[in-house]
């Protein structure tokens, strides 16, 4: 399989080999996302050419995931805040570019899926995956299944005049999404940085700014997973994508707001992602997978 995870900022690929129960990353590629439906094709046509001369077999399949609103059963990226596409017949583009058999998904569910099938929520039956990068979403997990439904956590309106890239304000994603961190602490300090990464550094010497601004963060997600937690009861909340590498840094004081916050819903139990970066492409091989195997 070729496995590809187009992200707001990277798209990485995969060449890999296995069963859904035991994969393995024979080679991997990463390049910037351009944020067009085309542009996306061309690139990813461009990586599965570069990983297949590398394949010891021939391809069976390609997983592609990207982020937003999709619709799996055509192939379509329906929408994403923050890249630039609509209506966006990938699946069809993509096997016509590359001619081979293309499964498609979202990023989030696709990452929630390898979390469930290999990494930390394999002994959960209801939980929510969250990975926190670029933006946010959630792979909700029912009944040990990870459900179709969009999981926009990050477009939830959780209180603050802040605007988001959606055209909403008070967005989850706006406040405690890794490029809004890095943006409102060079906001407030006059200083670029280069991701949430090094705010995170900043706040372990001291720095108050970076203190307001992680605290923000850590506010608007307690927010959001409290909802969540109202509607869905999850047993757990397992974090990932680039924030949750901030480890006990992000879970700690996310965990005593949630606490503050909580009156009459269930405590979700907080965990991090077992997979970091990779789930997403490792979603996206089970995805191709699956597909190959049904048929």
């Amino acid at each position: 399989m070729i496995a590809v995870d187009v992200g707001g900022t990277e798209t990485k690929a995969a060449l890999i080999t296995g069963t859904p129960s035991h994969l393995d990353r024979r080679a991997q590629r990463r390049r910037p996302t351009r944020p067009t439906g085309d542009a996306v094709v061309e690139d990813v046509t461009a990586l599965v050419d570069d990983l297949r001369a590398e394949s010891p077999a021939p391809v069976d399949a390609i997983g592609l995931v990207v982020p937003g609103m999709v619709d799996e059963r055509t192939g379509t990226g329906l929408y994403s805040a923050n890249l630039d596409w609509r209506d966006y017949p990938f699946t069809e583009r993509l096997e016509a570019a590359t001619r081979t058999r293309t499964a498609f998904g979202h990023d989030v569910r696709a990452g929630g899926l390898a979390e469930l099938r290999l990494g930390n929520a394999q002994d959960l039956r209801n939980a929510v995956i969250m990975p926190i990068g670029t933006g946010i979403a959630a792979a909700l997990v029912i009944d040990n299944r990870v459900t179709d439904a969009p999981g926009e956590i990050g477009h939830v309106d959780v209180g603050h005049p802040d605007p988001c890239g959606c055209g909403q304000t008070g967005c989850v994603e706006a406040r405690a999404g890794s490029a809004a961190i890095a943006r409102r602490y060079a906001q407030r300090t006059n200083t670029e940085v280069k991701g949430a990464a090094e705010v995170a550094q900043r706040l372990r010497a001291g720095d108050p700014d970076a203190s307001i601004v992680w605290q923000e963060a850590v506010d608007a997600l307690a927010r959001g997973i409290l909802l969540v937690a109202s509607l869905l009861g999850p047993e757990a909340v397992v974090l990932g994508g680039g924030l949750a590498l901030a480890g006990p840094l992000l879970t700690d004081p996310l965990g005593r707001r949630l606490d503050e916050l909580v009156t009459f819903q269930r405590r979700p139990e907080l965990r991090l992602a077992a997979l970091g970066d990779e789930a997403g492409c490792l979603g996206a091989a089970l995805l191709a997978i699956d597909m190959v195997e049904e048929t």
